[in-house]
């Protein structure tokens, strides 16, 4: 198979990736799930940086939109919710 052949296939699902992970943090009403959709959606973008030949953003974007706002959201549910609406 050919190498752009391939890379363009893996750029096309990346896409599907980060369209179908959007759609799923916009439309889901847990907001864990849509946090963890929010994750999937940076290491996605973090991947197609990577493919691009720009890996210190790719890095970035990994460390930063993946790793610390992922926490910090996760964070802020833990704090802000109550343990009844956590079981429903």
């Amino acid at each position: 198979m050919n190498t752009d052949v391939f890379f363009y296939l893996i750029q096309v699902f990346i896409g599907i990736t980060l369209i179908a992970s959007a759609i799923v943090a916009i439309r889901f009403r847990n907001l864990i799930a849509a946090v963890i959709a929010m994750a999937v959606f940076s290491l996605a973008l973090s991947l197609e940086f990577f493919i691009l030949q720009a890996p210190d953003v790719a890095i970035a974007e990994a460390g930063v939109g993946a790793g610390l706002t992922t926490a910090m959201y996760l964070l802020a549910i833990r704090n802000t919710t109550d343990e009844e609406e956590v079981a429903e």
